[in-house]
């Protein structure tokens, strides 16, 4: 049985999908063992390069750090954001990059943000082997656009769109489905309408799975705390601590200590 194929047979035992992003090998290699679905997301531009949004993350980017986690993985189904610009200008735009990303890295499949105008762009990809992750509600590409980050689908009309992008999705051959930042009777009308596995980031515990941002989950992001994110641990203090003892150590001249000479 394929990877693909386990993902799709949780959903119809109703075993929950654990998802996390991950950027680098060392992080990769832990999260394996633990993972499902590991996403080299384009959260990279903000947790490893420090830009404000998403939008500033290359395909270059995404597939040098495809490469690094593909390399740890043997379990987990390793899927790769396509970037801002990379695949909105057309359909052959979108394929030729999915297949420079699923080439050069190795990953199990690409993932994109996606509307109604991007239904026939997944189709076309689908129809070309390549499997595609889609992503709606909050879609992070559109947030210079949009303004700021929000929940989506509080609205009746904005909501009915929602539930229909999704059923055009399944209907395109997307294999799964990202949903973030929708009301939790949104995502639970989509998990139950949907044969495909919905991962859920903010949208409630009724998707069939759940994703974070790794740096979150970790407690290193210490800018900003979205509503739906719970730090599991506090990374950020325990570094701060540790670099503190080291920088004292050095300072002392306790460390390095004879047993790191030769």
């Amino acid at each position: 049985m394929s990877k693909l194929e386990k993902l799709i047979l949780k959903k119809t035992k109703q075993q929950k999908l654990v998802c996390l992003t991950a950027y680098t090998y060392p992080v990769a290699k832990i999260l394996d063992k633990h993972c499902d679905i590991i996403l080299v997301g384009d959260s990279l531009a903000m947790t490893i390069y420090g830009e404000k949004d998403t939008l500033e993350a290359t395909l270059e980017m995404m597939i040098n750090h495809g490469k690094a986690v593909v390399k740890a993985c043997r379990f987990a189904f390793v899927v790769v954001d396509l970037p801002f610009g990379s695949y909105e200008n057309s359909k052959e735009q979108a394929l030729a990059s999915a297949k420079k990303v699923l080439q050069q890295t190795g990953c199990d499949a690409v993932k994109l943000e996606t509307n109604l105008q991007t239904i026939e762009t997944v189709e076309f990809l689908c129809q070309n082997n390549i499997p595609v992750m889609a992503h709606i509600g909050l879609l992070p590409q559109q947030v210079r656009k949009i303004g700021k980050y929000r929940y989506f689908g509080k609205k009746q009309d904005e909501a009915e769109q929602i539930y229909q992008t999704s059923l055009k999705l399944q209907q395109a051959g997307a294999f799964s489905l990202v949903i973030e930042a929708v009301p939790a009777l949104l995502a639970e009308k989509i998990t139950q309408a949907l044969a495909i596995p919905t991962i859920g980031i903010g949208a409630s515990i009724h998707c069939d799975g759940q994703i974070l941002v790794i740096d979150d989950l970790l407690g290193l992001n210490t800018d900003f705390t979205p509503l739906f994110v719970e730090k599991f641990t506090n990374l950020a203090s325990q570094i701060d601590i540790a670099v503190q003892n080291f920088a004292v150590a050095v300072q002392n001249g306790d460390f390095p200590k004879k047993e790191h000479q030769v």
